[in-house]
């Protein structure tokens, strides 16, 4: 069944967020204002794989959740980016690695129920070291982390984030090498 929708409204606007009320209704007769959180544009994540290092991988702190966790380098695209761009710039950025030849994976709605955000996820084989990250408050380390090493993070909880989770775990399945 599809919801209706009779119009929204804003609550809060920044360059980043839109928290809107939406009035909708349920068919059958329920009619309500449903919370939802609005992105202008989607966040891009780069899983880059070196044969012979690893996956690279951000160890950082969160400070929404309180966590530390293994990340993937991610981050917003801008107005005039491509996924690809964007990808290869927050890789550079986070990192100071060049990320090689990058594709697209997939894209996906992380919450769904109350946000329409969507992170784009893409994979980068190889990187080239130009230098230190551009913006060193990324991170507290960057290591390239070899692939079995990859599974236990994942599989143990040490990738507390959708993204990077989602990321590491579609690639894990359907690209990394045996």
């Amino acid at each position: 069944m599809e919801w209706i929708e009779h119009g929204e409204r804003s609550i809060y606007e920044s360059p980043w967020v839109s928290l809107r009320l939406v009035d909708v209704e349920v068919p059958g007769g329920l009619r309500f204002d449903h919370h939802v959180v609005r992105r202008a544009r989607p966040a891009a994540g780069a899983v880059v794989h070196h044969p012979d290092r690893g996956v690279l991988l951000l160890w950082r702190h969160r400070f929404i959740t309180r966590t530390w966790g293994w990340e993937i380098p991610a981050g917003g695209v801008e107005a005039d980016e491509s996924l690809v761009d964007a990808a290869a710039r927050e890789v550079l950025e986070e990192t100071g690695w060049r990320a090689g030849p990058i594709r697209h994976l997939f894209g996906y709605h992380p919450s769904n129920g109350i946000s329409d955000q969507r992170f784009e996820i893409l994979a980068a084989d190889g990187a080239t070291y130009e230098g230190e990250p551009s913006d060193p408050s990324e991170s507290e380390r960057i290591e390239w982390v070899p692939l079995p090493a990859v599974r236990d993070l994942v599989w143990s909880g040490a990738v507390t984030d959708g993204l990077s989770l989602t990321a590491l775990s579609w690639w894990l399945l359907h690209e990394a090498p045996a």
